[in-house]
């Protein structure tokens, strides 16, 4: 029988898209932050257009986005709450239905990076509050691998390479939280 593990914290990242992305993601930064804490990484501007035509009618052309870290770790299970909440600062911007921008929340452990979405599709795990999680990414011999069924954009090297990123400073922070934990379960035995 398998043990039971503390499940490792992740780190909160956020996809932001929107055919004005600068001005929107400076109107709704302090909100990002009022719910999810301190920013510690905002990516270049990447170009999403290039991959779909999706969401043009919605929010215009010349849709960039920018992956967004956020320095508290989060327990995994707190993915399905955050998608909820982005999903209500997304409609509360909305012009007549129309969404301004997208905020695509997911989070990155160590060995993947997952989305949160609300559309379910065979590979996606249902993880409660109408949100399934979909497993974008896998870490693995260095580098990142995509799946056959991964986003186009994340596909794409420039999206790995702020992805990598990201993951850096996730290890770091994975590393004192680790290291504070031990420290903790030692001090707690001398006591």
């Amino acid at each position: 029988m398998g043990e039971i593990r503390i499940v490792e914290p992740v780190n909160l990242v956020i996809f932001m898209f929107s055919s004005h992305l600068d001005y929107w993601f400076d109107e709704i930064k302090p909100e990002l932050i009022k719910h999810f804490g301190p920013i510690d990484y905002i990516s270049k501007p990447l170009d999403f257009e290039k991959y779909t035509l999706y969401y043009n009618e919605e929010m215009g052309s010349g849709i960039f986005g920018r992956l967004i870290s956020f320095e508290r770790l989060i327990h995994p299970s707190m993915l399905s709450i955050i998608k909820v909440k982005t999903n209500e600062i997304e409609q509360r911007y909305a012009v007549d239905g129309n969404r301004r921008f997208n905020l695509d929340p997911g989070y990155m452990h160590h060995m993947q990076f997952v989305l949160a979405t609300t559309k379910m599709w065979p590979h996606r795990i249902y993880i409660g509050h109408g949100i399934y999680a979909e497993p974008t990414l896998m870490y693995i011999n260095g580098r990142w691998k995509d799946y056959d069924f991964t986003y186009p954009n994340y596909k794409e090297q420039v999206y790995k390479d702020e992805l990598t990123n990201i993951r850096e400073l996730y290890l770091e922070k994975r590393k004192n939280f680790l290291n504070n934990l031990s420290r903790s379960k030692k001090q707690r035995v001398r006591e």
